[in-house]
């Protein structure tokens, strides 16, 4: 039955593209897999739809009307775009929208996706690094890391990834020759790298008591920033413990304190209860995979 805009059964017009191509009802019924007498059925049905013939039967095969090859060629360019668009669908990634913050996306995601795009070759995945809270409904993304204290929302999953432990740390050059740990009077001699969660007050408390005063510093709106002063040799930063794991392990980035203060805000991974797709599946158990390694 033809639909609204009048065109053609498409099983006549597979049939009739079959048979153009080999002229012979017999070996386009091999190439679709039917008998040759429903290739022959349907392009006669395809025929009457049209209301005029498309090939002349002949002992020897089919010779096409001068109509029907016209119609073959357009026919089968149709079908040419239709496997085209099919395999560029089939052959797009899946699409993965993920927000987290600059910090988050810079000392530690980064580093490790080329990691991720080996495991995963078929999912591309987008980052939206920002401070601002991001919408999954009105932002449109799969996943996001938060910080701060579950509950997020009923109708989000929230897994944790990592603590908020706090330490301190700084370039190995900008110690160099001092005793470590460092006492109350070396600090107050350094410069302290600030950042927007001004967790200074409480880290020199939980090192040194009450009391102690701070030292100069200089104050940023990132906690990337302070790091990266840090690894330039400015001054000393706080961080969460996994942000800096990597530079502490190369001796880029050094303790000069023993302390480590738990910040309570700890780094959650989400995702949406109902509805995830399953390449969004894929990248939460990867993030959570990758933080579990801890390396």
């Amino acid at each position: 039955m033809s639909n609204d805009i009048g065109l053609p059964p498409l099983n006549g017009l597979r049939a009739f593209a079959a048979a153009g191509r080999h002229l012979n009802f017999r070996a386009a019924a091999e190439d679709l897999g039917v008998t040759q007498g429903a290739v022959a059925q349907q392009v006669r049905g395809l025929e009457d739809h049209l209301g005029l013939r498309l090939f002349l039967r002949e002992p020897r095969g089919l010779t096409f009307t001068e109509e029907g090859r016209a119609y073959h060629a357009a026919v089968s360019r149709a079908f040419l775009q239709l496997s085209e668009a099919t395999a560029a669908l089939r052959a797009a990634p899946s699409r993965v929208t993920i927000s987290v913050t600059p910090t988050f996306a810079s000392k530690w995601l980064i580093p490790r996706l080329a990691e991720f795009t080996e495991a995963h070759p078929g999912i591309d995945l987008r980052i939206t690094a920002t401070e601002r809270v991001s919408s999954f409904h009105a932002d449109g993304i799969d996943l996001a890391v938060r910080q701060g204290r579950p509950p997020f929302g009923a109708s989000l999953r929230a897994d944790l990834l990592f603590a908020q432990e706090v330490v301190a740390v700084c370039s190995p050059n900008l110690i160099a020759g001092r005793d470590l740990p460092l006492g109350a009077a070396d600090v107050s001699r350094m410069v302290l790298l600030h950042d927007s969660h001004d967790l200074w007050p409480r880290f020199i408390e939980a090192a040194f008591g009450d009391g102690t005063e701070l030292s100069r510093g200089v104050r940023f709106n990132q906690t990337t920033l302070t790091i990266d002063a840090a690894l330039a040799g400015q001054g000393i930063a706080l961080a969460s413990r996994f942000l800096v794991q990597r530079d502490l392990k190369a001796g880029h980035l050094v303790q000069p304190l023993n302390c480590a203060l738990d910040g309570g805000l700890d780094f959650h991974l989400l995702t949406r209860r109902q509805g995830a797709s399953d390449a969004a599946l894929r990248v939460r158990d990867w993030l959570l995979g990758m933080a579990n390694r801890r390396d």
